[in-house]
């Protein structure tokens, strides 16, 4: 899966290493403070997902926009978020990017082009084709994406999504985040004609299945994708065949898979594989990129520190951001 003959520049492999070290480090955060009791609700983690966030949500301009899942902390720091107001959102405090009212599962901002994370499985799908819609009303160049898992794959609202975005010619890209399970459910076992990618053929769209734990075959895949949907090609559904290394939750005893099976999929980790290119290609010493890690872990543990430290949100502040001012 994915063209294998081509190579990212030494600095961009170094630039996506990075993200996704940020992302995952980010993700350990998170789930250490949810056991702590200082995370409130639930989580949902992309531990072992980073190369799909990196690889495709990474490669969009800042106009762009992206309608997320509720596994997509990933997506939101690709997409140029911030590691303080990521976790200080997470935590519930005022400081985050939806003033602590949104939480791991819902958080947005328009500014950047993130048109929020979704607690409905495949809820975002909708609002993907919508800001489609505005990018063809406005005639500009702009790309939207639909980031789901297999899950949602098969809801109406995907189907209907797909269908509309295929009629109108909109710029849209499905991106599936194939994890392999939604909940508890392994994707053989859901997912009829053996992918998610072939169910696009229905609505005469251009499709393609690429390895998800491979960061420099989703790159290229995504860049053919989002060049093809920028271009006013109309539509693409891009399927990235990953795996999340935690359960469906923080707390899932995962009783419905064998540690064989995890193990297998650790062993094409996507960070320690862009590590060892890195390695290989001598972009870095050993030495060095041990020191860029540490780097990046006290940059994560400032970002804890920034969140812990934040307040929480006034109780007078319950009704602010409700509704928007009444129009002119």
């Amino acid at each position: 899966m994915g063209d294998t003959t081509k190579q990212l520049s030494g600095e961009r492999l170094l630039a996506d290493y990075r993200l996704m070290r940020e992302i995952r480090l980010h993700e350990e955060a998170v789930k250490r403070l949810f056991q702590q009791g200082r995370v409130p609700g639930s989580v949902h983690l992309c531990i072992g997902q980073e190369a799909v966030a990196a690889g495709v949500t990474g490669q969009l301009r800042d106009d762009d926009y992206i309608a997320n899942h509720h596994r997509g902390h990933g997506h939101i720091l690709a997409k140029g978020g911030e590691l303080r107001p990521m976790l200080a959102e997470i935590m519930g405090k005022a400081t985050g990017y939806c003033k602590g009212k949104g939480g791991s599962p819902h958080i947005a901002s328009v500014e950047l082009g993130n048109l929020g994370a979704n607690g409905i499985v495949g809820g975002g799908i909708p609002l993907a084709v919508g800001a489609a819609i505005s990018i063809q009303m406005n005639g500009t160049d702009q790309v939207s994406v639909a980031a789901f898992g297999d899950g949602a794959s098969s809801g109406g609202n995907a189907h209907e999504s797909m269908n509309l975005a295929a009629l109108w010619g909109l710029p849209v890209l499905f991106l599936c985040e194939n994890n392999q399970y939604a909940v508890s459910t392994h994707c053989s076992r859901a997912i009829a004609g053996g992918s998610v990618a072939s169910r696009a053929q229905g609505y005469g769209m251009p499709s393609y299945v690429v390895d998800g734990n491979d960061l420099e075959a989703v790159h290229f895949a995504a860049a053919e994708a989002l060049e093809r949907v920028r271009s006013g090609a109309g539509p693409y559904l891009l399927e990235c065949k990953t795996y999340r290394i935690e359960g469906h939750y923080v707390g899932d005893a995962t009783v419905y898979r064998e540690d064989d099976e995890v193990d297998a999929w650790i062993e094409q980790d996507p960070i320690q594989r862009v590590r060892r290119r890195l390695l290989e290609r001598e972009v870095l010493s050993e030495e060095v990129l041990r020191a860029f890690d540490a780097e990046i872990e006290a940059t994560i543990e400032e970002a804890v520190a920034f969140a812990l430290e934040s307040p929480e949100p006034d109780l007078e502040s319950i009704y602010d951001d409700v509704y928007t001012d009444p129009a002119p």
